[in-house]
């Protein structure tokens, strides 16, 4: 992804009938999952935006959503609190996990696929064994719930957020807090680390966007330019790029090293709740409370 790509919305995906909560595509790019506050998880060929299928299961929101690497499970957290695996294939469930005592607003996947981390609003963050669905260890720390967790790509790493206006961060598999990150203004709301591993970003109710180098643990530049709380962070595969959604119903894409906002994507009638970047870094997916999820792709070069 070049900083000086220009951003076009070449599709807008409708079929949800609540708020878009949540959206994630196959490592291969060829698959698009959302989520949604009606209760459903959606399915859709991201190439040529047609639905693919509708999965029900959840009695709630569905707010999480993620992939493992080989595209073969999809995984949803939800606010009837449970999470499910599902076959992406058939549509069915192959699971359900239970334990978190309140909404679950996060999930991730290991790279190697054999841990899954859950965060809640019942404080605590859980980490289970992935093919059987096995809890393996339940964190706690936060006071209080769990908004957001990552893991680092070389699958040592978990990072937490929550709306005691902390960071943690775990070392895995053994769930040992490593760090607290305190200070923050306001609840954060999403984090992110860049899939090179130097930078954690994480943005919440104040609107700015602070990113961490995790190699000598110092703030850098905060990313400052949007007028509502932040929903949504994804960095681009090479790091360099920092993609944001807000309530003020834009997307802005983002110098990392410089902080200077490279463009600003104006098209959703709502907040939007969710954005993340393909593999190949030549589109981005976004889902918003208007009920819509719209395709942004490269269009040119800006000279």
């Amino acid at each position: 992804m070049s900083h000086n790509s220009s951003w076009c919305c070449t599709r807008t995906l409708t079929g949800h009938s609540h708020w878009v909560h949540t959206v994630a595509i196959s490592e291969d790019g060829k698959t698009l999952a959302t989520g949604s506050a009606d209760n459903t998880i959606q399915l859709w060929n991201l190439s040529t935006g047609k639905s693919i299928s509708t999965l029900t299961g959840h009695s709630d929101f569905v707010v999480a959503l993620t992939l493992s690497k080989d595209s073969r499970t999809l995984v949803s957290g939800s606010y009837d609190n449970t999470i499910k695996l599902w076959n992406p294939s058939t549509g069915q469930v192959i699971s359900t996990l239970t334990g978190h005592s309140d909404f679950v607003n996060c999930v991730a996947i290991s790279p190697d696929g054999n841990l899954l981390v859950s965060g809640s609003n019942d404080e605590t963050i859980r980490l289970w064994h992935l093919p059987s669905g096995q809890i393996i260890s339940i964190l706690t720390g936060h006071s209080d719930f769990v908004a957001a967790v990552a893991i680092n790509k070389n699958g040592n790493l978990l990072v937490s957020s929550s709306n005691d206006r902390t960071i943690k961060l775990w070392h895995l598999p053994s769930g040992q807090e490593i760090h607290t990150i305190a200070g923050n203004s306001s609840f954060v709301n999403t984090v992110a680390i860049s899939p090179d591993g130097k930078t954690l970003a994480g943005g919440g109710a104040d609107g700015i966007i602070r990113q961490w180098n995790l190699t000598n643990g110092k703030l850098m530049c905060p990313l400052i330019g949007h007028s509502g709380d932040i929903q949504s962070i994804a960095f681009s595969p090479d790091s360099q790029i920092l993609a944001s959604g807000s309530g003020d119903k834009t997307i802005k894409l983002w110098n990392v090293s410089t902080g200077r906002v490279l463009c600003t994507l104006k098209s959703h009638l709502g907040a939007v709740y969710a954005v993340t970047i393909s593999p190949d870094g030549q589109t981005l997916v976004s889902g918003s409370s208007d009920k819509t999820i719209k395709i942004w792709e490269i269009v040119d070069k800006i000279i």
